[in-house]
């Protein structure tokens, strides 16, 4: 492990070195900064002009740190650990971004720690196409200057929620510490494709195999399912002052042998330790929600967003049901949350904020549960590759069955979290 450890940083510093000589500007095509300006972005930018003049290496990353002060309590059938105050442990990104030809770019991301593996591994990367100029120059021009193409092994565009959320030490777009209740976020392989207009419509549909592990080994006769993707939307600045996106997503497999959309986040949640039981290893998932849907599931999610001058509402509405593989009948699951931030000051370095969330389920056990979080956000950009932020939850576990560990149980306190990246 050390060695491969060793060789990661070694590659790690020689690509450094080919970025810092391969890249002139630090920006590529049709991409998404990972500083401020990445703030409220959602699907990478759709732009027809070309600076592309030969391969162009971007080798960025990011890195998170957050100092907890959480208190935590239940009914006392269980016992819970003792959490105390102090620094959780550092997470850190590395990402690669290539432009490879005109129109044809290349992501990859890799987790080098992470609360569930400290040691490094790959998060995915994808081919982003939005030219064919490779098939031959001007082929499908019309069609291209509206269209882009994603391929590889990635994050799918369900919902809009995880253009904002905390993907590990990439925080800086997150005006908060914690990432939602029930937290949609998987890696799959698969393929994209979204169609925008100028008018600002825009629409997407995709298919993935539906694994988070891949692998062709088979237990019943089959290597898996497939996954379905679509999303709908209007995204569009109206005036200097007022910009209005509205989108909904579906998300559905008919079969699955594992289904991961709402426990895949490898990285572990921001809240450490919080609702475990004494003595029980780390749940690195521990104050999310997970279903427990493990064969088929079918997820909508719709999210407004509004921003006036530097005051922007984020909202979301879930609604998902499925099963595990010993049940027969389907459960539901509804998620609501709403958001409103206000930026301020020069370049709107400043922010303060709230957040409402909760969600309402059938556990497997057949009991209705309800969750809901409160927190209240703000946020300095020390510069735009620089964020300072500060949350205090408040999070309670409502009509959990007797003997629960989650019985009657809540937490709340405060975590501020410092973010570098670029």
């Amino acid at each position: 492990m050390r060695t491969i450890f060793k060789n990661t940083i070694l590659v790690g510093v020689l690509l450094t070195a080919l970025g810092i000589q391969a890249q002139s500007k630090r920006s590529l095509d049709n991409y998404r900064e990972p500083d401020q300006n990445g703030v409220n972005i959602f699907e990478t930018p759709k732009d027809t002009v070309s600076t592309f003049d030969g391969v162009k290496v971007r080798v960025g990353g990011s890195f998170a740190l957050q100092y907890q002060s959480i208190q935590h309590e239940n009914s006392g059938a269980l016992e819970l650990a003792e959490i105390g105050s102090n620094f959780n442990l550092a997470t850190a990104n590395w990402d690669l971004d290539v432009a490879l030809y005109d129109g044809v770019n290349m992501h990859l991301r890799t987790y080098l720690s992470t609360r569930h593996h400290t040691q490094p591994y790959v998060k995915g990367g994808y081919f982003q196409i939005d030219k064919l100029e490779f098939i031959k120059e001007g082929f499908l021009e019309d069609f291209m200057n509206h269209t882009t193409i994603k391929i590889g092994h990635m994050e799918t565009n369900y919902g809009d929620t995880h253009f904002r959320r905390t993907d590990n030490a990439q925080a800086i777009y997150n005006p908060f510490v914690g990432n939602l209740i029930m937290d949609a976020f998987t890696t799959e392989v698969g393929a994209e494709v979204y169609y925008r207009t100028d008018s600002g419509f825009l629409g997407m549909i995709g298919f993935t195999n539906g694994k988070l592990n891949q692998s062709v080994e088979t237990t019943d006769g089959t290597t898996g399912g497939a996954a379905f993707l679509a999303k709908l939307g209007y995204d569009k600045q109206l005036n200097n002052d007022l910009r209005f996106r509205l989108t909904g997503s579906l998300y559905n497999t008919g079969y699955a042998q594992t289904v991961y959309l709402y426990h895949a986040d490898r990285a572990g949640s921001r809240y450490y330790n919080v609702m475990q039981e004494v003595d029980a290893d780390d749940d690195f998932r521990s104050g999310r929600f997970y279903p427990e849907f493990s064969n088929q599931i079918t997820a909508v999610m719709i999210n407004p967003f509004v921003k006036y001058g530097g005051l922007e509402f984020f909202g979301t509405v879930e609604f998902a049901s499925g099963k595990s593989l010993t049940e027969t009948d389907r459960r539901n699951v509804d998620q609501y949350s709403g958001e409103v931030i206000y930026r301020f000051g020069e370049n709107e370095k400043v922010y303060i904020g709230g957040r409402y969330n909760t969600v309402n389920a059938e556990l497997n056990t057949g009991d209705d549960i309800n969750i809901d979080r409160f927190q209240l956000a703000a946020g300095w950009f020390m510069t735009k590759n620089v964020l300072l932020k500060a949350e205090y939850v408040n999070q309670n576990y409502n009509d959990y069955p007797t003997g629960d560990v989650l019985e009657d149980g809540k937490f709340n306190g405060l975590i501020a979290e410092a973010i570098i990246s670029f």
